[in-house]
């Protein structure tokens, strides 16, 4: 028998009186009617305290501008690259090619979604898992386990070698149609499998596939070059050039020690992730035998402490968090009191960080670059956050984050190990924890 209650009139009659007579309810309804519920709970307080002055503030360049894309994870690692060559060259702004390494990305993730087909094979269609992989298998999003797998494998370039294209900009359509052709390859496999085909033979006509989605890739990306010259003024107004560059001997002789030795870390704090310990997550990856996803889970002093003791060495940081919340981006103001729901609403929200992530209140969904950080005393007070929004948001395309915001919504930040404690380096050694495709850790590779 059924325990299920429906709503009845007696039901709806209390609920009407309840509305009705709150005396609080009246004098907030109005304004939320007619100017929304951000404008009427904002904090003016928040513009204030989140002012653009830091006492450690690394050099700023121009911001750059995904447009409507979701390469986020991409500009944000190409920031923190081209930070470290405009102030080995004194170069006053430069920028890679975000285009570039988007081309290949898409390339691998055809490889690699394919691959995983191959895999998944025996599944049943209508298994989590397979659904999963067919849901989405060339989204824009990545991890920066992804972003160095790229950088290793295909180099970088100068931005004005490889310029965006309209689809770089505006991906939705490419991705629509490229992921149409992958679905079908993947329906062709599954159905030539079933029929008694081989696997050296599904594995010929993979590389088949994958070679006509180069074809169709150049279409909308552009052929990627093979080698260059590079040529850039410095602040002296000195003219350089570097003729015969390749991808990889450019970022070979820029990164000498290369980014084998940057760790990502991640502040989960969820039952099923304990501190100091290691996590990777299923199926999340883009390059073929490349570097695997891993984090190490710690708590939120120890991620700031070496945040800070990255920046004191002159090194921006590489981070993702839930930027959607408690934001106003016109100001780019980034304070988990910007927007004063609760008190307006007179209402309580129970959920903290945790219960967030494990009820799907909150994930990973964008990747920036911490360049600064106003301190009291050896205590965090804000954050100076580049975005890759474009100029028009904040100062400049800059974003201001409060510590308070850092701790609601910041869940990665990727430093260097030198920055570890003892403990920190030892856990990181640990074998990782296999954590499921569709773990809230591994969202930010599915962002569109």
């Amino acid at each position: 028998m059924s325990t299920r209650t429906p709503l009845t009139s007696v039901h709806y009659k209390k609920m009407q009186h309840y509305a009705a007579v709150r005396e609080h309810d009246l004098r907030v309804r109005n304004s939320i009617l007619n100017v929304g519920l951000d404008e009427t709970a904002l904090n003016h307080a928040s513009r204030i305290s989140g002012r653009h002055i830091f006492s450690l503030e690394l050099p700023s360049a121009k911001i750059t501008a995904q447009e409507k894309s979701g390469r986020c994870w991409l500009f944000a690692g190409l920031n923190t690259l081209r930070y470290k060559i405009m102030q080995k060259h004194e170069i006053e702004n430069f920028e890679l090619s975000q285009s570039y390494l988007m081309f290949f990305d898409k390339l691998e993730k055809a490889n690699y979604f394919l691959e995983n087909i191959l895999e998944t094979r025996d599944k049943e269609s209508d298994s989590r898992l397979l659904m999963w992989l067919l849901n989405a298998p060339l989204q824009d999003g990545g991890q920066w386990d992804m972003f160095t797998a790229l950088v290793e494998k295909y180099g970088i370039v100068p931005k004005d070698r490889m310029p965006e294209s309209f689809s770089s900009k505006d991906s939705s359509r490419m991705n629509a149609v490229l992921t149409h052709v992958l679905r079908g390859n993947a329906a062709e496999l599954r159905g030539t499998y079933r029929k008694g085909t081989g696997i050296a033979e599904l594995k010929a006509r993979k590389a088949e596939m994958v070679q006509e989605f180069y074809r169709l890739l150049t279409l909308f990306l552009g052929l990627p070059p093979e080698q260059f010259i590079w040529e850039y003024t410095d602040k002296n107004k000195i003219f350089h050039r570097e003729d015969n560059c390749t991808p990889l001997s450019f970022y070979r002789k820029e990164f000498p020690e290369g980014l084998h030795d940057y760790v990502s870390l991640i502040h989960a704090p969820t039952a099923d992730k304990p501190f100091m310990q290691t996590f990777t997550v299923q199926y999340l990856g883009n390059v073929e035998g490349g570097n695997p996803v891993k984090y190490l889970n710690v708590e939120l002093p120890q991620m700031k402490a070496a945040v800070i003791r990255q920046l004191q060495d002159a090194d921006p940081v590489w981070f993702g968090s839930d930027v959607g919340k408690k934001m106003k981006r016109e100001d780019g103001i980034l304070d988990a009191s910007v927007y004063e729901y609760e008190r307006v609403l007179d209402t309580q929200f129970t959920l903290d960080k945790g219960g967030r992530l494990e009820y799907g209140e909150s994930l990973m969904t964008h990747a920036m670059v911490i360049s600064g950080v106003n301190l009291q005393g050896t205590r965090p007070e804000r954050w100076k956050v580049e975005n890759s929004w474009g100029d028009k948001y904040g100062d400049q395309g800059y974003f201001v984050m409060s510590d308070s915001w850092f701790d609601a919504y910041v869940y990665q930040a990727v430093v260097h190990k030198k920055h570890l404690t003892p403990e920190m380096r030892k856990a990181w050694e640990r074998k990782p924890r296999v954590l499921k495709p569709w773990d809230p850790m591994g969202s930010l590779a599915g962002s569109m």
